[in-house]
């Protein structure tokens, strides 16, 4: 199937010239193996330091979002699949940049889903043989995340169905990412986050501006949005989930495609802008 995707060679100028900013997914986009992959955290420096906004979208957890808010080379992440974005203010004259943070609901309407989702977690967990907690749950604002391959021994497919099935059944929505189950009551989505952050930071959300990187099926309202998105190799596992498939594919897994990728953006940028 991944041969119907175009290599990341093929990526143009045109392409990239109207980029303000790189969205990108984490677990498996950035990462390799579980881990951080050096040159992709580099990526998203140099990236920022050409000048263009750089966005985490990810489907982990408000704790993880306020440490990356804070610490990465980012101008604001989304998380819990667009239920939240953080983003650091600019400083005041003398003072220092201050976090702030969005939700897509209030905090009556998180407690009330979070007690419906604690209910959900129990009868999930004893009726799919394996599944787990996400040992990042306790960080969550407003989803339910089910582990079935970070922490606990790989399911199979099966499983995973069975987990969505339990989300859907209850009225949920539920997205599978490369590690997670996620399951949330409400309306919203990578895409809807993304949009909501854009607003807040006063930058233009018109899909030609930005290039999109992800890898699983969560990422799908992002591949069929934006005309610049990628699948890092990885996302082959996840290509019959995907109703719109990315446009463009690395040749390399995880972290190190994602470097690539910003490699082959800044490198075409850079010659558009050198004198001929």
């Amino acid at each position: 199937m991944a041969k119907r995707l175009q290599p990341t060679e093929s990526i143009t100028a045109a392409d990239v010239r109207p980029l303000v900013g790189v969205l990108c997914d984490i677990d498996d986009t950035l990462t390799l193996d579980g881990r951080l992959v050096p040159a992709a955290f580099a990526a998203l420096d140099a990236l920022r330091s050409a000048g263009l906004a750089v966005i985490p979208v990810t489907g982990r957890p408000a704790g993880w979002c306020d440490h990356i808010a804070r610490a990465w080379p980012v101008s604001g992440v989304v998380g819990e699949n667009g239920g939240l974005w953080f983003w650091m203010a600019s400083a005041e004259a003398g003072g220092h940049p201050k976090l702030q943070r969005g939700f897509f609901q209030s905090a009556t309407v998180r407690a009330q889903n979070r007690a419906r989702l604690d209910a959900l977690a129990g009868q999930i967990l004893a009726a799919v043989p394996g599944t787990a907690l996400a040992s990042d749950q306790g960080y969550r604002a407003l989803d339910l995340a089910i582990d079935f391959c970070e922490d606990v021994t790989p399911l199979q497919r099966e499983s995973v169905d069975g987990i969505v099935a339990a989300f859907t059944a209850i009225g949920a929505t539920c997205k599978v990412s490369s590690i997670h189950v996620n399951g949330w009551f409400g309306d919203f989505d990578k895409l809807t986050g993304f949009q909501q952050l854009t607003g807040a930071l006063g930058l233009p959300a018109e899909p030609e501006r930005w290039a999109f990187v992800g890898d699983s099926a969560n990422d799908a309202p992002m591949f069929s949005h934006f005309p610049l998105s990628v699948g890092v190799a990885n996302v082959d596992a996840f290509l019959d989930r995907i109703p719109v498939w990315p446009a463009f594919r690395t040749a390399d897994p995880g972290g190190i495609g994602f470097a690539a990728f910003a490699t082959r953006v800044l490198s075409l940028r850079n010659n558009e802008d050198t004198p001929r």
